[in-house]
């Protein structure tokens, strides 16, 4: 594995008006890896790809490429002048040029070098028979495919990406990221991608950074961080979740489902159990009764059923809990469809289970 990252941005910062938009942002990149900026609109995503590429200038930090300077306090690489291919929502295809013509704009070299050149960008992503046609005349997908061709033509050593994929439909989408990734780490491309749609940063990323109020919050590979979630937010934001409060009372916390392990939570904390639908257990209820307590997944608590939709490929069951009047909610793979009114009985997880304090 490569020791020096083919991106390194140190504590940047950018500010607007006065109000921080970017605050202390590090990230380190190496060759054939990508990186996810994932969090809500207006987290600084955007921003700080736009200071990587320098169309804006970072406030504080530094930004290094293969360990080389591009930016520091006193010295900023102009933005053509950087090893750094761009790909955003707007594919920015010229229409008066064809797609050869598109793919070579600002290559360097012979009209016979850039020529074969292009072919090549252009059989690699699977667009080498529309060389001679003209943006119009090629579909959303087709399009992306020649701006990555056009994006890579410079051989950049980092590419940036600001949802690309957003425009195209999802079956097309799955596709074309799929192919885009294939060609950018076959050529050892680092890539920085920014999106708020947490399925497509756990499809695309070898590590995501997850960003919220100009900060990266929480770091690691989608299933760490799926799994680990820094706080409630965090959880919340990769999938719904539901939470069940209670107070901390020699490292356990008294529910309705049982106890919960609370390890160094001060007694008297308020805490926020948080689950995902998908790891509750549901069972039949027998005449007002319900299962027996386990270790692994407490005491069950009884339900009526609000409502059941049928998702697809599972079935989402919506509860109102007996001991509070609390909704809580249930994924069951396949069809599950109680009517409105059944009692049923849930138990909980304990090994899915995310116990944080909560916010003072």
């Amino acid at each position: 594995m490569p020791s020096v990252p083919r991106l390194e941005i140190s504590h940047i910062a950018k500010s607007f008006g006065g109000r921080s938009v970017v605050d202390d942002v590090s990230l380190s990149i190496l060759p054939g890896q990508v990186t996810c900026l994932l969090g809500p609109s207006g987290c600084g995503k955007s921003t700080t790809l736009r200071m990587i590429a320098g169309i804006e200038g970072p406030d504080a930090g530094t930004i290094r490429v293969d360990g080389r300077v591009i930016c520091d306090d006193g010295h900023a690489t102009p933005p053509e002048k950087r090893p750094i291919g761009l790909m955003f929502q707007d594919f920015a295809l010229f229409p008066h040029l064809s797609v050869a013509r598109n793919v070579a704009f600002g290559m360097k070299g012979s009209k016979t070098a850039q020529r074969a050149a292009v072919v090549d960008l252009l059989a690699k992503v699977g667009m080498g028979r529309h060389i001679d046609r003209y943006p119009h005349e090629l579909s959303g997908g087709e399009q992306q495919r020649v701006a990555l061709a056009r994006a890579l033509a410079p051989r950049p050593r980092v590419m940036l990406m600001d949802e690309p994929f957003s425009g195209l439909d999802d079956r097309l989408r799955d596709e074309i990221r799929d192919q885009t990734l294939d060609v950018l780490k076959a050529e050892g491309t680092a890539v920085l991608l920014v999106t708020h749609e947490p399925g497509e940063a756990m499809r695309m990323a070898d590590e995501i950074a997850l960003m919220r109020d100009g900060r990266i919050v929480q770091r690691g590979a989608p299933y760490n961080i799926y799994n680990t979630p820094v706080d409630r937010q965090a959880a919340a934001f990769f999938s719904d979740i539901n939470v069940i409060e209670g107070t901390v009372r020699g490292a356990l916390t008294d529910t309705p489902f049982g106890q919960f392990l609370a390890p160094g939570v001060p007694d008297g904390t308020r805490v926020q159990i948080c689950i995902r639908p998908q790891h509750l257990k549901i069972d039949f209820d027998r005449a007002g009764r319900g299962p027996l307590p386990t270790p692994a997944e407490g005491t069950a608590a009884r339900g009526i059923v609000q409502r059941a939709r049928f998702m697809g490929s599972e079935s989402l069951v919506e509860f109102r809990m007996d001991h509070d009047g609390t909704i809580l909610k249930a994924q069951i793979p396949s069809v599950f469809l109680p009517r409105p009114g059944t009692p049923l009985w849930i138990m909980i997880r304990r090994d899915r289970c995310f116990v944080f304090p909560v916010a003072a």
